[in-house]
């Protein structure tokens, strides 16, 4: 496969990219068990926002951070670093992102609703939010809140979108409260250990820096018990929040629901304690796989979470697709595209 494909397909986190987006999608599905009829043109729909919308974040952090990424000991270097895709060239990708996202949302799915136009709020909120994180994320250590409730803001948007009176329900708070610990995680936590060997050198600000993580003389990585406790707040918060649902309609889950969501629980809190635990940044192809099981794992709780809204058949749909998506990226471009550190 072309070079310059390779290029874009890096810039817009390609392999990773269907995962990534869903977060509109399962905001719309969590309004199912209220009587709400969603077909499959609309999902896409729905997706395709999503995913203007990531790589839209995408490229734009890649613009601002240009200069911390040449700082980064990672031989593969992101397409604007090495210049096969120029700043120009990728300040107009997010002119199309962001202009195609709203257009598909005005003319698809207008009405003249606050519903709608709460969604067209979430939307332009996740950009603002966004943007802010990319252009600024490294001069103050709260920024990752902001990046987290950018993301999660799409779970509304997609909720919005298909409601017709504005109503939303536990689900979409769950889910809402998931998707941001989980990029508060994802920003904080595995951003602060993986870009530990060179944010110091550019001076920037962030929680990982500020609590005391860093490489030591011996090349080793050393976390705090205070980055520690926080990063295990995040997890546990989210463990606890995910089974509300099953508190306040355990008429809709069965058994076998409850036990598999335990389990894979259970597996993303594990991982994250060794993560928490890592001595090293030395290996990094190890430690890439690491983030990708956890990664596969956090985002498989909430198509279980909604196997009584969708049915288990739907749910097994959701949780394949990204993996497809994978693989079929990278049979297409005959290369291994998938993230790299600098990609989490």
């Amino acid at each position: 496969m072309g070079k310059l494909f390779i290029a874009y397909a890096k810039l817009f986190r390609l392999s990773g990219l269907a995962g990534l987006s869903m977060a509109p999608v399962f905001g719309a599905l969590s309004l199912i068990h209220l009587g709400i009829t969603i077909n499959l043109f609309t999902i896409f729909l729905i997706f395709l926002i999503g995913i203007l919308k990531s790589i839209f974040g995408f490229v734009q952090n890649d613009i601002f951070d240009i200069e911390v990424d040449r700082m980064s000991e990672e031989p593969d270097k992101r397409p604007l670093v090495s210049g096969v895709i120029t700043k120009k060239i990728a300040v107009i990708i997010c002119i199309i992102c962001a202009l195609g996202a709203f257009s598909i949302a005005f003319i698809f799915f207008y009405k003249n609703h606050f519903s709608f136009y709460f969604a067209v709020l979430s939307l332009a909120l996740a950009a603002i939010f966004g943007s802010i994180y990319n252009m600024y994320g490294k001069k103050f250590a709260s920024s990752p809140f902001i990046a987290a409730l950018a993301d999660a803001l799409l779970v509304l948007l997609g909720a919005y979108l298909v409601s017709p009176n504005g109503n939303l329900s536990i689900f979409t708070w769950v889910i809402f409260i998931l998707v941001y610990n989980q990029f508060l995680f994802m920003t904080i936590i595995t951003g602060g250990l993986k870009d530990a060997d060179h944010d110091y050198l550019m001076n920037v600000k962030n929680i990982a820096i500020l609590t005391g993580v860093k490489i030591t003389k011996d090349k080793k990585l050393f976390i705090p018990i205070s980055f520690k406790i926080l990063g295990l707040i995040i997890r546990f918060t989210s463990a606890f929040i995910i089974f509300l649902p099953f508190i306040l309609y355990r008429a809709y889950f069965e058994l076998w629901g409850i036990i598999l969501l335990s389990i894979f629980v259970v597996l993303v809190l594990y991982l994250s304690i060794n993560l928490l635990n890592m001595k090293t940044l030395d290996n990094k192809k190890e430690i890439i796989k690491y983030f990708a099981i956890q990664g596969v794992l956090r985002y498989s709780l909430i198509p279980i979470l909604i196997v009584p809204l969708i049915g288990i058949i739907y749910a097994f749909i959701l949780i394949i697709f990204p993996l497809i998506w994978y693989f079929a990226v990278i049979l297409i471009s005959g290369k291994d595209i998938a993230p790299n550190l600098q990609s989490f």
